[in-house]
């Protein structure tokens, strides 16, 4: 698997991102929906990855920095070809490793409270992540659940 960092322009990267905020935002209310566009995923605090296997998109995922020492994982998503092969661990492994080559040592995230969320929840608890309190600038909300390791 490599990884390309910052590869915004690659066709198949945009399409995997428009679909998931398509699905996400259809399963979220609206107030309680966090994901990012595309734009929001170019911004100077945010680093991205996609992880391919030979010329086949396997997913992406982001790290937004939240201060020098805290980052946030955000749109983690597998392409549908590579689902429940354990490449959403993978690619989790692979924003925790880069979150310790950039001195983070706290990752946080957000993800929805409901069923649809439900494998996301469980696959970040296999990963580490254990429940906590709103960070940053969420705030407590019954459609959302949030995360943390300590790395």
């Amino acid at each position: 698997m490599k990884s390309i960092e910052g590869n915004f322009e690659e066709k198949k990267v945009n399409e995997l991102l428009l679909k998931h905020f398509k699905e996400l935002r259809s399963v979220s209310p609206a107030n309680s929906c966090h994901v990012l566009d595309i734009n929001g995923l170019k911004k100077d605090n945010i680093k991205f990855w996609s992880l391919w296997e030979n010329d086949q998109l396997v997913g992406c995922g982001a790290l937004k920095f939240l201060d020098e020492n805290h980052g946030e994982l955000k749109s983690i998503r597998i392409a549908d070809n590579f689902k429940k092969k354990n490449y959403g661990k993978k690619i989790i492994e692979h924003l925790i490793i880069e979150a310790k080559k950039l001195k983070i040592n706290k990752l946080s995230l957000e993800t929805g409270a409901g069923d649809f969320f439900k494998p996301a929840r469980k696959l970040f608890k296999k990963c580490g992540f254990i429940l906590c309190e709103p960070f940053a600038e969420y705030k407590e909300d019954v459609d959302s659940c949030y995360m943390t390791l300590n790395i």
